[in-house]
Formats: structure tokens, sequence, C-alpha cells
């Protein structure tokens, strides 16, 4: 069994550390608290060096010296803090990154809610249990045979043909009823091939409707696509080897995750609203009577100073646009706001949760919008970001890639 140890404050009095155990059993694993006495709380506070005033976070720190030292050994960590909390999470801050510099131990941070429920923390859990269990496989660098990868997204449903390491075929279409999708989806996948979905080798699942649809096909890999879009992210950048972050703005949450030799170690996902999100660049766009694939080069022309967003509401966020054109604002300089502000809000939100390695890969269909690659750049000081091909397909190219490594259906038939 998986054995994550719980760095945290408040989740026992907020009431969320049941849920936070139901989460982890889920994927067959258990959570574990590192046993420590006051003598060793006092010492570890010294040592870590972090001013706190809060009993639960001196806590919090020497639990998770714990870990560095070895007292406790655990194959991965859950840390958690109260998101009403500014010293809490300095806190969870400053402790991920010092079990990141002295562990190889994979890491997520999570700010909680009192109203939190296990549901919430399933894909965080899943992504921890298979980092540790399902190494061998994340170090796959070479797909081979003929493999289907399914990514089923909150909005859209992605599919990628894979044979012998080169991409065969796409497909892409909205995810409105779940297998239509999925079926459309193949059936423009193998349009070039003379392939059928009963030639593959293995199937691969990943995103929110990963379980049915790999039940339903009976999929080989069914597995959640923080540590899938990861691996499919530096495979298409050629960047398996060494550290890399990968960043990925999807239609309901965002994603970064940080990856050393192509296996992830610390993920951060979510956000405090869908002003940061890929929906609300659909909605800006539809606001600007310009397709989603114009708001990028429109973006680029426009200055965001001139026009500026300041809600992470999506509904605030849009009424900031409406004004903006309303008193003679340009719909360039609108567009330029709208990448900015997203940008914006993910750095507060998710690259401040994380040591950003480079290169920065922005991955899914909002890095084919070049005003938010744009954005994401500046807002990191003028960094490249790296743009892959197939980046709009990344966990479809991730699932395809990781699957074959599972053995092939043929030869069980």
């Amino acid at each position: 069994m998986v054995k994550i140890a719980l760095v945290s404050c408040g989740t026992e009095y907020s009431g969320i550390q049941k849920e936070i155990e139901k989460a982890a059993n889920t994927f067959g694993a258990e959570i574990i608290l590192p046993e420590i006495d006051l003598d060793y709380i006092d010492e570890s506070y010294a040592k870590f060096g972090f001013s706190a005033q809060s009993s639960s976070l001196k806590l919090m720190i020497a639990r998770a010296m714990a870990i560095v030292e070895g007292r406790c050994k655990p194959d991965a960590v859950f840390i958690a803090s109260c998101f009403r909390c500014a010293e809490g999470a300095l806190v969870r801050n400053a402790v991920r990154k010092f079990l990141q510099d002295n562990t190889r131990i994979p890491v997520v941070t999570y700010s909680f809610t009192e109203r939190t429920k296990a549901d919430e923390l399933f894909i965080r859990m899943e992504a921890l249990a298979t980092t540790v269990t399902r190494r061998s496989i994340l170090a796959r660098e070479k797909q081979e045979g003929l493999t289907l990868g399914i990514d089923s997204g909150s909005t859209t449903t992605k599919v990628v043909a894979m044979e012998n390491n080169k991409v065969i075929g796409t497909g892409w279409t909205e995810t409105k009823d779940i297998m239509g999708s999925v079926y459309k989806g193949v059936e423009e996948a193998f349009a070039d091939t003379e392939y059928t979905i009963d030639d593959v080798d293995g199937i691969g699942t990943t995103g929110y409707g990963r379980i049915n649809i790999g039940k339903q096909l009976n999929a080989e890999l069914i597995q959640e696509e923080l540590s899938v879009n990861a691996k499919g992210a530096v495979y298409l950048a050629g960047h398996q080897k060494g550290e890399a972050t990968v960043l990925d703005i999807g239609g309901m949450d965002n994603k970064v995750i940080t990856v050393n030799d192509g296996i992830p170690d610390n993920f951060t996902m979510g956000g405090i609203c869908a002003g940061a999100s890929g929906r609300f660049l659909d909605l800006a766009s539809r606001r600007l009577d310009v397709s989603i694939e114009e708001l990028g080069p429109l973006a680029l022309q426009g200055d965001y100073r001139n026009a500026l967003l300041n809600s992470y509401c999506i509904v605030f966020g849009i009424q900031d646009l409406v004004t903006t054109l309303a008193a003679g604002g340009s719909k360039a300089d609108a567009a330029a706001a709208t990448c900015h502000s997203v940008a914006e809000q993910v750095y507060e939100q998710q690259l401040q949760e994380i040591d950003l390695r480079e290169p920065l890969i922005q991955v899914g269909g909002t890095s084919l919008i070049s005003g938010l690659v744009e954005a994401v750049s500046e807002m990191l000081g003028g960094i490249d970001v790296i743009g892959p091909p197939y980046s709009q397909h990344i966990g479809a190219v991730g699932a395809a890639l990781l699957v074959s490594g599972m053995g092939h259906r043929q030869d069980n038939k």
C-alpha cells in the first residue's frame, strides 16, 4: 500500500481529515502522520528557521523535518493548509520547498476550505499514488505498436492514434455525450489510415471521463491527467531528460507540474474561480465577437494596460470587459487584457506554489492562443515558453505513449 504522509495545519479541526483519508483509500493509499514528541517540535522549529505563531504550523514544520531526517519514510507527501490563513500559505510553500530540496519524494500542495470533500481531492491522491506505483511506466520514453490515447476533458474530447513512436491521426470534438464524443474522435483519428479501433494494441484513457470510457472500451490504461499530461508534454517537447515545468490552462481548471527525468514530482491544480481558465477566454472571445482562434493574434495587437480586468470572478471579469468596451476601449486592448488577466491569476494561484524549472512547456488547447502564451512569458520575466507540436492533444498523446508499455491486447484475444 502506498503511504502518503499528511503534513498539514487545521485538517483535524476543520472536519476534512476524514475526507483526505477517504480520497487516499480510494486509490489504495494510506494516510500516515509522522510521529514526533514535543521536544522534537521545538528542535525542528529552531532548525527550520521560519517564524510561525501558530502551534499547529510548528507541528506541520516538525512533521516535514521528520520526513527529511528519516524518522518517517513515506512514499509521497500531501501538504495542506486552510485557504483563509496567509501564514499557513507561507509555511505550506516553505515546507514544500524544504521537502523537495532534501528528498526525491513526490509532493502535492493543497489549500482547503471547511467544505472540501473527498471527490475534490481524488485526482491529487490518484496522481500521488500513480507516481509511486507506476514509476516504471512513467519512465517510458518511446511509443511502440499501434495505440490509442483518449483524453475526455471538461469541454473537449481529444483522441490520438500512434504507431511506432509517431502520431498518425488525431481527433477533436466537444465533450457532450461522453461515448458519442469518443467514437467521433476515434473516427477522425483513423480517418486517413487503414486501421479501426479493433486493430489497436492498447487503449489509454485520461481526463474527467477516463473511468467510464476506460471501462466501456476495456482500456489497458486508465490514469489521471496530471501524470499523463506531464509525460505527453516532455515527450513532445523533447525534454524527457532533466527538469521542466508543464503548464496546462484548461477549460475548467489549471495544472502546473514539475518534472524530473520524465517523472512528476510536484503538482498543483485548481484556482479560486474560472476567471483563470479557458472558459473565461471562450466567453471573452464571444463578447468581443471573434473566434477563439482569432483572440490570440488580436491580443498581440493590443495593450492590456488600457483595459485592466480586476476581478478573479468569471462573471465580474466579463463585466469589466463590457465596461471597457462601453467606454470606447478597443477590442485589441480588451483581448490583451483578457489574456493578461488569466496569466496573472495563474501566476498568483498556481505558479507561485511551485519552483519554476525551465523550460516551461505550455500545453492544452489554450496553448494555441498566442496572446496568452505571450502574457505568460511576460508575467514570468520574459522566459521562453515552449509550445510543442500536438500540444492541444497532450493528454491523448501521453495516454497513447504510456499504454504502449502495458502489453498488447491483440496477444490476449
